[in-house]
Protein backbone atom coordinates (compact mmCIF):
# COMPACT_ATOMS: atom_id res chain seq x y z
CA UNK A 1 0.00 0.00 0.00
CA UNK A 2 1.36 3.71 -0.72
CA UNK A 3 0.58 6.23 1.48
CA UNK A 4 0.50 9.82 -0.30
CA UNK A 5 2.04 12.45 1.66
CA UNK A 6 0.73 15.66 1.54
CA UNK A 7 3.43 18.75 0.83
CA UNK A 8 2.93 21.69 2.82
CA UNK A 9 5.29 25.29 2.28
CA UNK A 10 7.68 25.58 5.54
CA UNK A 11 7.58 29.42 7.37
CA UNK A 12 10.63 29.91 5.30
CA UNK A 13 8.79 28.53 1.90
CA UNK A 14 6.30 31.32 2.28
CA UNK A 15 8.71 34.24 3.05
CA UNK A 16 10.70 32.94 0.26
CA UNK A 17 7.97 33.44 -1.82
CA UNK A 18 7.09 36.95 -0.52
CA UNK A 19 10.36 37.77 -2.01
CA UNK A 20 9.56 36.30 -5.01
CA UNK A 21 6.15 38.03 -4.96
CA UNK A 22 7.79 41.62 -4.78
CA UNK A 23 10.47 41.13 -6.93
CA UNK A 24 8.86 39.16 -10.18
CA UNK A 25 5.21 40.40 -9.67
CA UNK A 26 6.33 43.96 -8.72
CA UNK A 27 2.50 46.42 -7.91
CA UNK A 28 3.90 49.36 -5.59
CA UNK A 29 7.55 50.93 -5.84
CA UNK A 30 7.41 50.87 -1.74
CA UNK A 31 7.17 47.03 -1.85
CA UNK A 32 9.33 45.97 0.84
CA UNK A 33 10.34 42.59 2.06
CA UNK A 34 9.90 42.73 5.22
CA UNK A 35 8.48 39.81 7.55
CA UNK A 36 5.87 41.59 10.48
CA UNK A 37 4.89 38.40 11.99
CA UNK A 38 6.62 34.64 11.69
CA UNK A 39 3.79 33.10 14.54
CA UNK A 40 1.02 34.32 12.49
CA UNK A 41 2.90 32.06 9.23
CA UNK A 42 3.14 29.28 11.40
CA UNK A 43 -0.62 29.53 12.74
CA UNK A 44 -1.76 29.72 9.25
CA UNK A 45 0.09 26.72 7.91
CA UNK A 46 -0.94 24.93 11.28
CA UNK A 47 -4.40 25.42 10.46
CA UNK A 48 -4.25 24.29 6.71
CA UNK A 49 -2.37 21.09 8.13
CA UNK A 50 -4.75 20.52 10.73
CA UNK A 51 -7.98 20.70 8.22
CA UNK A 52 -9.87 17.56 7.11
CA UNK A 53 -10.27 19.54 3.76
CA UNK A 54 -9.29 17.99 0.57
CA UNK A 55 -6.82 19.13 -1.33
CA UNK A 56 -8.37 22.66 -2.89
CA UNK A 57 -9.81 23.25 0.49
CA UNK A 58 -6.61 23.30 1.97
CA UNK A 59 -5.49 25.45 -0.54
CA UNK A 60 -8.45 27.89 0.02
CA UNK A 61 -7.33 27.96 3.87
CA UNK A 62 -3.91 28.29 3.13
CA UNK A 63 -4.81 31.81 0.56
CA UNK A 64 -7.30 33.37 2.80
CA UNK A 65 -5.13 32.96 6.07
CA UNK A 66 -2.03 34.07 4.64
CA UNK A 67 -4.06 37.38 2.85
CA UNK A 68 -5.78 38.17 6.39
CA UNK A 69 -2.81 37.39 8.77
CA UNK A 70 -1.08 40.17 7.31
CA UNK A 71 2.38 38.74 7.95
CA UNK A 72 4.01 40.75 5.95
CA UNK A 73 4.66 44.28 5.21
CA UNK A 74 3.85 44.03 1.28
CA UNK A 75 2.57 41.84 -0.97
CA UNK A 76 0.12 39.60 1.29
CA UNK A 77 -2.04 38.83 -1.22
CA UNK A 78 0.54 37.86 -4.10
CA UNK A 79 2.11 35.65 -1.60
CA UNK A 80 -1.02 34.04 -0.34
CA UNK A 81 -1.99 33.29 -4.50
CA UNK A 82 1.79 32.16 -5.01
CA UNK A 83 1.51 29.68 -1.88
CA UNK A 84 -1.60 28.20 -2.38
CA UNK A 85 -0.42 28.13 -6.34
CA UNK A 86 2.41 26.17 -5.20
CA UNK A 87 0.44 23.72 -2.48
CA UNK A 88 -1.37 22.50 -5.53
CA UNK A 89 1.00 21.96 -7.75
CA UNK A 90 2.92 20.14 -5.13
CA UNK A 91 -0.28 17.91 -4.63
CA UNK A 92 -0.97 16.95 -8.24
CA UNK A 93 -3.98 19.40 -8.18
CA UNK A 94 -3.77 22.39 -10.74
CA UNK A 95 -5.25 25.97 -9.87
CA UNK A 96 -7.86 27.11 -12.81
CA UNK A 97 -8.58 30.76 -11.73
CA UNK A 98 -7.75 32.66 -15.54
CA UNK A 99 -5.28 35.48 -15.57
CA UNK A 100 -7.43 38.53 -15.16
CA UNK A 101 -8.22 41.79 -13.95
CA UNK A 102 -11.66 40.36 -12.47
CA UNK A 103 -10.34 37.35 -11.20
CA UNK A 104 -7.23 40.20 -9.35
CA UNK A 105 -10.00 41.81 -7.38
CA UNK A 106 -11.29 38.45 -5.99
CA UNK A 107 -8.33 38.50 -3.53
CA UNK A 108 -9.81 41.95 -2.11
CA UNK A 109 -12.87 40.37 -1.50
CA UNK A 110 -10.79 37.09 0.15
CA UNK A 111 -9.24 40.03 2.27
CA UNK A 112 -12.45 41.47 2.89
CA UNK A 113 -14.18 38.36 3.79
CA UNK A 114 -16.79 38.60 0.73
CA UNK A 115 -16.14 34.70 0.08
CA UNK A 116 -16.62 31.65 2.31
CA UNK A 117 -14.14 29.06 2.25
CA UNK A 118 -15.52 26.44 0.09
CA UNK A 119 -16.40 29.13 -2.43
CA UNK A 120 -12.36 30.13 -2.63
CA UNK A 121 -11.83 26.41 -2.86
CA UNK A 122 -14.38 26.11 -5.92
CA UNK A 123 -12.96 29.02 -7.63
CA UNK A 124 -9.10 27.17 -7.41
CA UNK A 125 -10.58 24.08 -8.62
CA UNK A 126 -13.03 25.64 -11.35
CA UNK A 127 -12.26 28.78 -11.89
CA UNK A 128 -15.32 30.46 -11.66
CA UNK A 129 -16.64 32.56 -8.80
CA UNK A 130 -19.24 35.17 -8.53
CA UNK A 131 -18.46 38.69 -9.28
CA UNK A 132 -16.50 40.83 -6.23
CA UNK A 133 -19.10 43.72 -5.24
CA UNK A 134 -18.35 46.45 -2.63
Amino acid sequence: MILFMTWYPTPERVIELNALAICVIAAKKADTHEVLSRQKIVGVLDECEDSDADGYGKAAILMEGLIRAHAFASANRRTAFLAAKEFLEKNGKTMQIPDSEQQARVMTGIREGYYGTDEVARWMEHGIIRKFER
